[in-house]
């Protein structure tokens, strides 16, 4: 088989914390007018696949690829499922909910899985940041209390960002993308997030999006 490079289709996902910077930063071309905050550029999901653009595996999924041309394409070491890692570009145009992905110590049901996750700052604006991780000292009842009077970002450890710097968030570390942030995002294949505080807004569909308290803590 000869060498050859595989690209694939975008899968473009509307988020109530999007924009539009895929389009006026990258020369996308964006479906519709909602903000768009996920571009899935390597995914191997139930629900969501990448299909290989025009070539010799033109219109296979990954999915495909990795059962039926594994040792071909990827080498013959690996016995994940599926395709183990899911490459994003993300869209934060305004700040994510604050949310948690369960530790491998810490799953509790078949379906849950870890997700460890670097992120590298390809644009950001003046100021921009993410959350990451609990400040010292802070007790499950502190951080109960900041839930029910929305002050949830005072226990969390501010991280300013710039252009061309990345920060490694390990699964079960508490975390949150700020506004103004364009990421090129790197994951374990995973889909298990909790949400743990929403910053009181409204989903794409007008309402509250579910927060899992129990589960995060």
């Amino acid at each position: 088989m000869k060498c050859q490079c595989l690209t694939f289709h975008p899968l473009y996902k509307e988020r109530v914390w999007g924009g539009r910077v895929l389009e006026t930063h990258f020369g996308r071309q964006l479906p519709g007018e909602n903000p768009i905050g996920e571009s899935c550029e390597l995914v191997d999901r139930e629900d969501s696949q990448s299909v290989v653009c025009e070539s010799e595996f033109g219109g296979a999924s990954l999915h495909d690829l990795w059962v039926n041309q594994r040792r071909e394409l990827f080498g013959e070491d690996y016995d994940f499922p599926r395709f183990p890692i899911l490459v994003k570009i993300l869209d934060a145009s305004d700040v994510l909910s604050v949310q948690v992905h369960p530790a491998p110590h810490r799953l509790i049901h078949e379906r849950e899985e870890p997700k460890s996750e670097i992120w590298y700052f390809i644009t950001t604006t003046e100021g921009a940041g993410v959350y990451a991780g609990l400040k010292r000292g802070v007790t499950r009842a502190d951080f109960e209390v900041a839930l029910g009077t929305g002050r949830i970002a005072e226990l969390l450890h501010h991280v300013p960002t710039m252009p061309d710097s990345c920060i490694a968030i390990p699964s079960g570390r508490l975390h949150a993308i700020a506004a103004g942030n364009a990421i090129f995002e790197i994951q374990q294949n995973s889909d298990t997030t909790y949400r743990v505080f929403d910053w009181n807004r409204l989903g794409l569909d007008g309402l509250p999006r579910r927060i899992h308290i129990e589960e995060s803590l």
